[in-house]
């Protein structure tokens, strides 16, 4: 039996659609305002038996400040995947993100170890790596990010992160993997999605850049990591790596415009945030002109996926074809 956090979301719910179709029994988390219908509309666009799969999931409300809560929501669990995170980049959410990601971490990687949980998936994300600003590429030994003067999301799963590779150091049997940008359809006020959103429905983007990875290849390459039980190893997952401008024209065709955006850099940004100062009571979406969100923007780390795609002989999705696939699902 296999037990997913953040079933609902948009990674979560594909790696229990995946698993189903594999025949696995799949106890699925939600929280109460989870809205279901919604996971059960996307599952149209990836399996024509939406119905019949979506059916088969065991859904289950599971406080996760609770290590007993978890516990009895493991029973007669052999595998987890660790799929649940609050993606946000507005600082006046900093301690409900910090909070969330951390600690649902580190009392999930607790109660498995009590329940003695045979495979465990963690995932986490590419932001926690360092930009080496020389065109490298970032590989799974590259540096960290500092733990501080950085995105709240990025910091969150930076901490979220090291309290797994400890764990994963003890022996707690896990894989984490590393995925860039997630590329998918449903929930798209909580997930990436969002920010994808976002860059392909105004006329402008911004300077920086980013690794992208179709929600599938994420799905299965997890779920193969798991069958390989890869214990004790990190994977970064990623098809391409993508300006933000080269993401907007290409959705851009797909909806039929063409038009080149304009782009934002530092400077214009700056701008931007010195002039929330005073502003930000009429505008208050310009509070996330933070630092370290501009930068975040318009820098462009570049991530390698040799690691994966040697170890699974695994050919990825490429991102004009994830984007022609999903963004008309993200328009309904």
């Amino acid at each position: 039996m296999v037990f997913i956090t953040g079933a609902t979301g948009i990674l979560g719910r594909v790696i229990t659609l995946e698993l189903l179709k594999q025949g696995k029994t799949v106890i699925g988390s939600k929280r109460k305002s989870s809205n279901l219908e919604e996971v059960k509309s996307s599952y149209q666009y990836y399996t024509r038996d939406y119905e019949l799969f979506f059916d088969r999931i065991q859904w289950i409300d599971v406080d996760f400040d609770s290590v007993e809560s978890i516990r009895n929501a493991l029973a007669d669990v052999d595998e987890v995947y660790h799929c649940a995170a609050i993606v946000s980049y507005d600082p006046e959410k900093e301690d409900e993100v910090s909070y969330f990601n951390i600690n649902a971490t580190k009392n999930i990687l607790e109660a498995c170890k009590y329940c003695k949980i045979k495979k465990i998936l963690y995932v986490s994300s590419s932001v926690i790596f360092k930009d080496n600003c020389q065109s490298q590429l970032i590989h799974e030994n590259s540096e960290f990010i500092p733990d501080y003067d950085n995105t709240v999301y990025a910091l969150s799963k930076l901490k979220a992160d090291k309290v797994a590779a400890r764990e994963m150091e003890n022996g707690l049997p896990i894989i984490i993997i590393n995925p860039g940008m997630i590329i998918g359809t449903g929930n798209i006020k909580k997930s990436s999605s969002g920010f994808l959103h976002f860059l392909t429905n105004n006329f402008y983007t911004f300077s920086g850049g980013t690794a992208c990875v179709d929600v599938r290849d994420v799905a299965r390459t997890g779920i193969k990591l798991m069958e390989k039980n890869k214990f004790g190893e990190r994977f970064l997952i990623a098809s391409e790596n993508k300006t933000y401008k080269e993401l907007f024209i290409m959705a851009g065709l797909h909806a039929g415009r063409r038009r080149v955006p304009l782009v934002l850099g530092p400077f214009i940004l700056n701008i931007g945030r010195i002039a929330a100062i005073f502003v930000s009571w009429l505008f208050p979406s310009l509070r996330l002109l933070t630092k370290q969100n501009i930068r975040f923007l318009t820098t462009f780390p570049k991530v390698s996926n040799k690691k994966i795609t040697d170890e699974l002989n695994y050919t990825f999705i490429p991102i004009e074809k994830s984007l022609a696939f999903h963004l008309g699902h993200l328009e309904n």
